[in-house]
C-alpha cells in the first residue's frame, strides 16, 4: 500500500515535466507522416503519463478553486456544461437525420421499388444500396447515443434509481454527488476509455496494438506500420464505416468523464454554499409549456 501512494505520488509530481515534454517537442507524437510519431500518439494517449497530467490538472484546479477563489470553480463548470450542451444540442439533429432517413427508404422502397438511392446536394453524388442507407441508421443512433449523454445529464433527464437520495439533507445529496463522481463515474469511464482507445486503433492501422503493449515494442511496430481503415459491412452493400462507432466511444468516454469533472466541481459548490446555490448557472432546456417544464423539474430532481 505504501509503495502505490509513493507511486502516484511520484507520478504526480512528475506530471508538470510529462506536459512541459509533450507540449516542447510535437513532432514526436503529432507528426503522423512519421509512423513512429503516430505510434507514441496511440501509447501516451491511453498512458500513465497523460492520465496523471489530467488527474493532476483536476487535482490542482480543485484545490486552489476550494482554498482561494471558488469562481474558478464556477466557470470551470459553466465551460465544461456549457460544452456538453453545445455538442448535445448539435447531435441531437442526428435524431431527425435518422427518422428522415428511414421515412425516404420505406418511401421509395415500397412505393417506388427502387435499389438504390443517390444525392448530390454540393453537386458531387452520393449513389448507395438501400441496405447501406438503412443499416447506417445505426450511426445515426450512435451519435445521438455517445454525444448527447453529457447533454442529457446536465438537462437532469437520466433515470435515478433513489432508495435513499430524496430522504436526505441538502447537503447529504451533494456529499453522495461528490462520492458518486469520484468513486463511480470517474473509474467506469476511464476503464472504458482504456478499452475503447486501443479498440479504436486497431480498426484504424495494423499492426494491432494493446493496452499491454509498452513504448519500445510499439516503436518497432512502427516499421511495418500502415493505415487500415475498417471498411467492412456486415452485408455485401451494408454500411461500410463501422470505424465510426470506434470513434464514437472514445468521444464518448471523453464527453462523460468532462461531465464527472463539472458535476463533481458543481456538487461541491453546492455543498459549500448552500441550497441558494443550487442550479446556478445551469442550462437547462425550456419547454416552452408551463405544465411540461414543471414536469422535467420534478422529474429532474430541481424542484
Amino acid at each position: 500500500m505504501i509503495d502505490f501512494i509513493l507511486w502516484v505520488l511520484q507520478n504526480i509530481a512528475l506530471s508538470p515535466y510529462y506536459l512541459f515534454v509533450a507540449i516542447t517537442n510535437p513532432a514526436d507524437w503529432l507528426a503522423w507522416s512519421n509512423p513512429e510519431a503516430v505510434m507514441r500518439f496511440i501509447y501516451y494517449g491511453a498512458s500513465v503519463e497523460f492520465f496523471f497530467v489530467v488527474f493532476t490538472t483536476f487535482l490542482l484546479i480543485t484545490l486552489i478553486g476550494a482554498v482561494w477563489k471558488t469562481e474558478i470553480l464556477w466557470w470551470g463548470v459553466r465551460i465544461l456544461e456549457g460544452i456538453a450542451n453545445a455538442v448535445g444540442r448539435t447531435a441531437a439533429w442526428a435524431g431527425l437525420v435518422m427518422v428522415l432517413v428511414q421515412v425516404m427508404i420505406v418511401f421509395l422502397q415500397r412505393i417506388f421499388r427502387v435499389a438504390e438511392i443517390e444525392l448530390g446536394p454540393l453537386g458531387t453524388a452520393l449513389a448507395m444500396d438501400l441496405s447501406w442507407w438503412a443499416e447506417g441508421l445505426k450511426f445515426w443512433n450512435a451519435i445521438v447515443v455517445c454525444l448527447c449523454v453529457s447533454y442529457t445529464f446536465v438537462q437532469g433527464s437520466h433515470v435515478r434509481v433513489d432508495l435513499v437520495y430524496s430522504a436526505v439533507k441538502f447537503r447529504t445529496k451533494k456529499m453522495i454527488d461528490m462520492f458518486g463522481c469520484l468513486f463511480f463515474m470517474m473509474p467506469a469511464i476511464v476503464i472504458t476509455y482504456l478499452y475503447a482507445w486501443f479498440f479504436m486503433w486497431r480498426h484504424l492501422m495494423t499492426p494491432a496494438v494493446t493496452s499491454t503493449s509498452d513504448l519500445d515494442r510499439m516503436i518497432m511496430q512502427s516499421r511495418i506500420f500502415r493505415w487500415n481503415v475498417e471498411t467492412i459491412g456486415f452485408s455485401p452493400n451494408g454500411f461500410n464505416a463501422y470505424f465510426l462507432f470506434k470513434v464514437l466511444i472514445v468521444l464518448f468516454c471523453i464527453m462523460v468523464f468532462m461531465q464527472a469533472i463539472a458535476f463533481f466541481w458543481r456538487s461541491y459548490l453546492e455543498w459549500r454554499e448552500g441550497e441558494a446555490s443550487e442550479g446556478k448557472y445551469l442550462d437547462r432546456d425550456v419547454m416552452g409549456d408551463q405544465a411540461e417544464d414543471l414536469e422535467h423539474a420534478i422529474h429532474s430532481g430541481s424542484t
